[in-house]
């Protein structure tokens, strides 16, 4: 039986640190246009209370979003024949955006541009694109995993990157959610009973599609045909508190796994206090009123919400041994799971492997 298994990690984190008092002197509107009636302070305050985010990564005025996929990839792949690569997946939404511009440029495809930065001359190194909101790198494992196992792909390189710092309103209160990074794995055909064991998406158009979405400034006198990203922010925290514990317990319940199984959640970092609220009525769900204080390791206080980079520099920190509380050794069960604009969730199950991930 061939299994999937993830053999490299690598990320780039954004040096720029960006602190909560960097938003001080901005000037907020409402989604009408009105100015907001209480002082920044205080609208910092409450993201900070509801986020947890202190700070975040900006990335350099002169780095893409391809720049930042190529940097994490060449991380991931240190000492790997690159020709060797059957697939280059990259997850984004918003293409390469200049810091001084809002056009998204996303010919060629990032993929074709992190081949080329590779300089990798094998053809059938195939590398294509994958626009799937915030789960989107989720997404290519879970696409690399079908490759793999139908035998189409032995080795398949699968990243996540973003400056979503630069498609942020300035104007909007949500822009203070948003930062720039990349991350990236290498997932390899093996025979070992270990790697990715299940999996589950659905996609919530019906009612859904645009709770995250593309729009112009809230600032009235903005002109120009701008668009910057836009979310109904209850919406989207009551539909993700709702669903994504659903998706997770199919994922469970089709791995033949309980909740007690699992050793670490590494979900979206998006929201806090959202991601808090999600695991409580995960554990609801099982009858389990406690919940491991060290379930669910959390970076989204120092890198914010970075979208599709989120998850896989999350993973790298973790399997770098560069978070202390939180190791994961082989045979351990790690379940992932993510939720976004489309409104998309996925969820995996991932067995540790024996082999170590370098």
């Amino acid at each position: 039986m061939i299994n999937s298994i993830i053999t490299k990690t690598g990320c780039y984190i954004p040096p720029d640190r960006v602190p909560n008092s960097h938003f001080l002197e901005n000037v907020f509107y409402d989604v009408n246009g009105q100015l907001l009636n209480r002082p920044n302070s205080q609208v910092i305050q409450k993201l900070h209370e509801i986020t947890g985010i202190e700070e975040r990564r900006y990335a350099p005025k002169e780095v893409l979003a391809s720049d930042m996929a190529f940097m994490a990839a060449n991380a991931a792949l240190d000492g790997v024949d690159r020709e060797s690569l059957d697939y280059i997946i990259v997850a984004h939404n918003f293409g390469d955006v200049k810091a001084d511009s809002l056009r998204l440029d996303t010919v060629p495809a990032l993929a074709a541009r992190v081949k080329h930065r590779l300089r990798i001359r094998n053809p059938y190194t195939v590398a294509f694109d994958l626009p799937f909101g915030c789960p989107g790198w989720l997404q290519g494992v879970i696409l690399a995993d079908y490759l793999i196992k139908s035998g189409d792909a032995k080795k398949v390189l699968v990243i996540g990157t973003e400056t979503l710092a630069r498609v942020a309103d300035p104007h909007d209160m949500d822009c203070m959610i948003y930062s720039d990074g990349a991350g990236a794995t290498l997932l390899e055909a093996t025979s070992e009973a270990a790697g990715i064991l299940s999996h589950v998406a659905r996609s919530d158009t019906f009612d859904h599609a645009f709770l995250l979405r593309m729009r112009a400034s809230c600032d009235p006198r903005e002109e120009g045909s701008g668009l910057y990203i836009k979310m109904n922010g209850h919406d989207i925290y009551r539909y993700a508190v709702k669903t994504v514990p659903l998706v997770v317990k199919q994922n469970l319940e089709k791995s033949g796994l309980g909740l007690g199984d699992i050793k670490r959640i590494l979900i979206h970092q998006a929201n806090e206090k959202m991601d808090a609220a999600i695991i409580r009525r995960l554990f609801d769900l099982f009858k389990v009123k406690e919940i491991p204080a060290d379930i669910m390791p959390m970076i989204l206080s120092w890198t914010g919400n970075s979208s599709v980079a989120t998850l896989p520099t999350l993973l790298d920190l973790i399997m770098k041994g560069k978070m202390d509380d939180h190791r994961l050794e082989p045979g351990d069960l790690v379940l992932f799971a993510s939720v976004g604009a489309g409104m998309n969730i996925n969820s995996m199950i991932y067995r540790i492997p024996e082999r170590p991930v370098a």
